[in-house]
């Protein structure tokens, strides 16, 4: 299993119930995939620097996971496909923890 740092950007157009479904759905994604999700930071509405599908703003998540390859592949897959997510990044966590 591998540390992973994801960082996803949301519509920020929202209601508040479907980002905490949307964030839920994500989180289920990776658990129900084996990965362990370790800390979670969600760093609010911020300006984008560049204009994405007309959205000048985007709410911004970042997870810290422990996880496999199967895991992180269906969240990519999964995540290309909804909606609701602006941009997503998936990179391996080099920090010390």
């Amino acid at each position: 299993m591998t540390k992973y740092e994801i960082m996803y950007i949301l519509r920020p157009d929202l209601d508040e119930d479907t980002e905490k479904a949307t964030k839920e759905g994500i989180a289920k994604i990776l658990t129900d995939n084996g990965a362990e999700i370790n800390e979670v930071k969600e760093l609010g509405k911020r300006r984008l620097a560049y204009e994405i599908n007309d959205l000048n703003a985007g709410v911004y998540v970042v997870l810290y996971v422990t996880a496999g390859t199967e895991a992180i592949s269906e969240f990519d897959r999964l995540t290309k496909i909804n909606d609701n997510v602006l941009r997503f990044m998936t990179i391996r966590d080099e920090r010390e923890q």
